[in-house]
């Protein structure tokens, strides 16, 4: 049953993403540019709405914070964020939007998938060297989030009620989504289609 529900939820998840354009590369690109936010609005408002949910169903009692999983930080995660920001920003695609764009019969996104699974590969064949490097020892004091989450084995930086932290952060993200201009530099809609 499991099984089932996730790929339904996959499935939904995915058309959600079609239809707001993100399996697009040039919808993207206008976003990465900063020229339209109508996916950044709609990104802003599911980790808003996402959070506000989760953390208010822990406060209820509703979601068991013993299923949730803190990753250790250390600096190869930000390595990695920068490059997986730098090859979102040169191929219109992350990993999600990708698998996407696929299942719309996007070819240009099949060779973006070839690509990702050739770098992890890279990645395990190389994983000794990095190892050696550094870049994955645990920094920060290893598994730390933002707030004191109860009942979980990690600390908070911020002294603060996880919980609560994650209400005001996906409140403000809500925030930020209805506040920000569909397009900063003052264009309609039908100008901008036709750049």
């Amino acid at each position: 049953m499991q099984i089932i529900l996730a790929l339904v939820i996959g499935a939904l998840f995915g058309f959600a993403l079609d239809r707001n354009g993100a399996t697009n590369p040039s919808v993207l690109g206008r976003m990465l540019a900063l020229k339209s936010l109508g996916l950044m609005k709609a990104i802003l408002l599911a980790i808003g709405v996402g959070s506000i949910l989760m953390f208010g169903g822990q406060m209820a009692g509703f979601v068991d914070v013993g299923h949730m999983s803190v990753k250790a930080a250390y600096v190869g995660v930000f390595v990695g964020g920068l490059l997986l920001g730098a090859g979102w920003a040169m191929s219109g695609f992350c990993p999600g939007t990708g698998v996407c764009a696929v299942a719309t019969g996007r070819k240009d996104a099949l060779f973006f998938i070839a690509g990702g699974l050739l770098g992890a590969a890279a990645y395990m064949v190389t994983y000794p060297a990095v190892e050696a490097t550094g870049l994955l020892n645990s920094i920060a004091g290893g598994k730390v989030t933002l707030g004191t989450v109860p009942g979980a084995k990690y600390d908070g930086l911020m002294g603060l009620p996880g919980d609560v932290l994650g209400i005001v952060l996906g409140l403000a993200f809500v925030l930020v989504a209805f506040v920000l201009p569909e397009r900063p530099d003052g264009t309609d809609g039908a100008r901008a289609a036709a750049e």
